[in-house]
């Protein structure tokens, strides 16, 4: 059990949460007004709970269950808990993709903004801004062509692979809002004409300190890609772990799928990509892939997604399909021969990475229809000799 030397606002609210608790639930528990508790969790570091509190607060944790003691470890994994491990297990660096489609249009007005700053990209202008997000960091990734791509890192300390796939899908529910509310804030002087709600989340898990060895390494990770089958996800209110026996037998036993697709080297790194999700460890960080190459290449491919997306919700609505001229079909060509194709300097590994995360992705046949539909259209409209 994780013990808290001097509770502040942030550690008050990590508990709250671990808990699955509302404000006012959480104020009743522990004999406080609904007030107080908000009090607390806005003035995170700044603010300390008399010793009375602290004491109700200590009893409070003691008495949560492993789930959410798991849960308050991971939140708070920090100097203000004791020394040592607070609980046995592994540390994962989580990467979260939510893309959004605004147009280009309104792409061209926010890459204006102060907040937004240059990023060099090989065949697309780019701009990136940080946005303030509450457990982690986050980057607003803006493409030219009118797509944005919110990607959150969290660091996170998990005693099992279960607990971890549990707050993937309970982090899910809150995600998508947030993210939401975040383009509607930077979008607040260049108003949408689209829906700029993300429609889903994919993640990415860096495994940093594994708890397993040999073949239970491998299955590990293919787990991760894949954490569907380690909750049960008709338990009420929300997915719930399953049991640690159910994980264990599929580390020793092995879990594998045909769906899942391997892109790592031998004795360098370990990766898998699965329609759900990515997860990686480098054996040898000296000769494996940064983190910067699988966060650039997961951007790319959901950007494209979405922007595929976009123009697929416009047939299913019963449209022609139209898209600005410079990123009309070519643009969609360009992008299909640029993601397939493997450049001159590129490693094994990259190409390998790049493929995983496209075949997985079903990216290929959608950039094969999109681009078949807008040149069907330019055609209809007299745009295109063909």
């Amino acid at each position: 059990m994780p013990t808290v030397q001097a509770w502040t606002g942030r550690e008050t609210r990590a508990l709250r949460q671990a808990l699955r608790m509302s404000i006012r639930d959480f104020a009743q528990n522990l004999g406080v007004s609904e007030r107080t508790v908000s009090k607390w969790e806005a003035g995170r570091e700044a603010v300390r709970p008399r010793p009375e509190m602290q004491a109700a607060l200590d009893t409070a944790l003691s008495r949560a269950g492993g789930q959410a003691a798991d849960r308050f470890a991971s939140a708070t994994s920090r100097s203000v808990l004791q020394n040592k491990p607070v609980v046995a297990g592994f540390r994962v660096q989580s990467h979260k993709f939510m893309p959004v489609y605004t147009s280009a249009s309104v792409a061209a007005d926010l890459a204006a903004q102060d907040a937004f700053r240059p990023r060099p990209h090989e065949w697309l202008k780019v701009s990136v801004a940080a946005l303030p997000h509450p457990e982690g960091t986050c980057t607003a990734h803006l493409f030219a062509c009118g797509v944005m791509v919110l990607h959150i890192t969290q660091e996170l300390h998990f005693r099992t692979l279960a607990s971890l796939a549990a707050w993937r899908y309970a982090s899910y529910e809150g995600d998508v809002p947030w993210a939401a509310d975040q383009v509607l804030k930077l979008l607040s002087s260049a108003p949408p004409t689209v829906d700029v709600a993300p429609e889903y989340v994919l993640s990415m898990y860096v495994l940093q300190e594994p708890a397993w060895t040999a073949d239970e390494l491998e299955n590990a990770l293919r787990l991760m890609s894949l954490p569907s089958v380690l909750v049960n996800r008709r338990a009420q209110p929300r997915p719930e772990p399953v049991d640690d026996l159910v994980e264990r037998r599929l580390l020793t036993q092995g879990f594998d799928q045909p769906s899942i697709q391997p892109f790592g080297v031998d004795g360098v790194s370990l990766g898998y990509a699965s329609w759900a999700g990515v997860a990686y460890h480098a054996v040898c960080p000296e000769r494996a892939l940064l983190v910067d190459d699988l966060v650039s290449c997961e951007v790319d491919v959901q950007m494209l997604w979405a922007y595929c997306r976009h123009i697929q919700r416009q047939i299913e609505d019963g449209r022609d399909p139209a898209m600005p001229p410079d990123f009309g079909w070519r643009f969609l060509r360009a992008a299909h021969s640029r993601l397939t194709t493997a450049r001159a300097r590129e490693t094994a590994q990259h190409c390998m990475m790049r493929e995983a995360a496209l075949s997985t992705s079903g990216l290929p046949e959608r950039l094969t229809q999109a681009q078949a539909a807008l040149r069907e259209t330019a055609t209809l409209s007299g745009r295109v000799d063909i």
